[in-house]
């Protein structure tokens, strides 16, 4: 790397850390101000459980702390979340210092394409890129527990015990748990319902805990509870109560995980859906909605990842210009193409289109951008 790229790549990172800093200091500043009241009463809540009476200064300071504690694992997901804008706005900055100072004439000057100015960008940009998906494939998963919790759980580490409302799985019975420990996966209080045709209850599975053990749940004081004959006035079906050790339904912890919480399937790696996704398919009754759900987060997250970079080179043309000009001129004319391209990357990627199956519509954006992509990278004058 020559030193004109270093310098180029040292000045673009810098003016990315420097953004990445402001807008987290924004974010979580604004939620404080905000919440200051809730922040505050989760602390008052976290000292009574301690037993403690503390002075206003020593609960302000532990309400800082809950904002800091729910909030960190909350910036690995801002990361991805804003990479896209950052790398374009840090690029419109490292170009406009380049230009107040007429940099790109001296580059011009020495017989230098301002291709030569491009390419540390983008290859910086790519190294942040992978990065990103470094960050969704092994970090975000292990703080997925982290990251469903609200400000009532600030302070805590783990989703906690909380029960599991009515659910139902691929062979159509119903789940209901009194308490569930969803990061091991242990259930206190299981009744499951099997129903006929007509939605009446043939048989009851009852259980006064529940342990996942990888394959199916393993009951301890497990029974079924089978109806036999016509349910009527005239005639009373016929109860028989068998001990039961173990269930298999597709409800794994995991899938519960996504039952009650919204978005938990966003914060696990690839290899877990593809894995959640393949033990739907081999079920004899697959749900395609959540197949196709799955899918699209799955592929959806190489269309962002490309759709990024692509991005990046449209708006290209907008900062590295042969001529010096207004910076503030070009910013407001990149900014609509910008919002306009991450716009459409978000919907396309996350919203199903009739007729296409989700592993193809979510890479419509990524098929658009790469003939405007071009067009830009060829149209800078140098």
């Amino acid at each position: 790397m020559s030193l004109l790229d270093r310098y180029i790549v040292r000045q673009y990172l810098l003016n990315i850390l420097v953004l990445f800093a402001v807008l987290f200091a924004v974010i979580i500043g604004i939620d404080f101000s905000l919440n200051f009241d809730e922040y505050v009463k989760v602390a008052d809540r976290y000292h009574a459980a301690a037993g403690s009476k503390p002075s206003a200064v020593a609960n302000f300071a532990t309400a800082l702390y809950l904002v800091f504690d729910l909030w960190w694992p909350r910036l690995f997901l801002l990361y991805n979340a804003l990479l896209g804008v950052i790398l374009i706005g840090a690029m419109g900055f490292t170009c406009a210092q380049l230009n107040r100072h007429r940099e790109f004439v001296a580059i011009l000057a020495g017989g230098l394409s301002l291709h030569r100015v491009a390419r540390p960008i983008v290859l910086a940009a790519l190294g942040l890129v992978v990065l990103s998906a470094v960050n969704r494939e092994f970090v975000i998963p292990r703080l997925a527990p982290l990251l469903t919790r609200d400000k009532g759980d600030a302070g805590s580490r783990t989703l906690g015990t909380t029960p599991q409302p009515l659910t139902s799985d691929a062979q159509g019975r119903l789940f209901y748990a009194r308490n569930v420990v969803l990061d091991t996966g242990d259930i206190e209080g299981l009744w499951v319902w099997e129903r006929d045709g007509q939605g009446l209850m043939t048989r009851r599975i009852t259980a006064e805990r529940a342990v996942w053990d990888g394959g199916k749940w393993v009951l301890q004081g497990g029974e079924v509870e089978s109806r036999q004959g016509q349910q009527s006035q005239a005639v009373r079906p016929r109860r028989e109560i068998v001990p039961v050790a173990s269930l298999e339904t597709d409800l794994d912890p995991t899938a519960l995980k996504l039952r009650r919480f919204e978005g938990y399937a966003n914060n696990l790696s690839t290899r877990d859906l593809s894995l959640l996704i393949e033990n739907y398919k081999g079920q004899p009754k697959p749900p395609a909605q959540r197949i196709e759900r799955y899918e699209r987060v799955r592929w959806g997250r190489v269309a962002q990842y490309a759709s990024t970079v692509l991005l990046l080179l449209v708006c290209l043309p907008f900062y590295i210009r042969r001529e010096p000009g207004n910076v503030l001129v070009q910013t407001l004319m990149s900014a609509p193409v910008t919002l306009v391209g991450f716009v459409a990357t978000m919907v396309g990627t996350s919203a199903a289109i009739p007729g296409l199956p989700p592993q193809l519509s979510v890479f419509i954006p990524v098929m658009v951008l790469i003939p405007l992509a071009v067009a830009a990278v060829s149209s800078i004058r140098t």
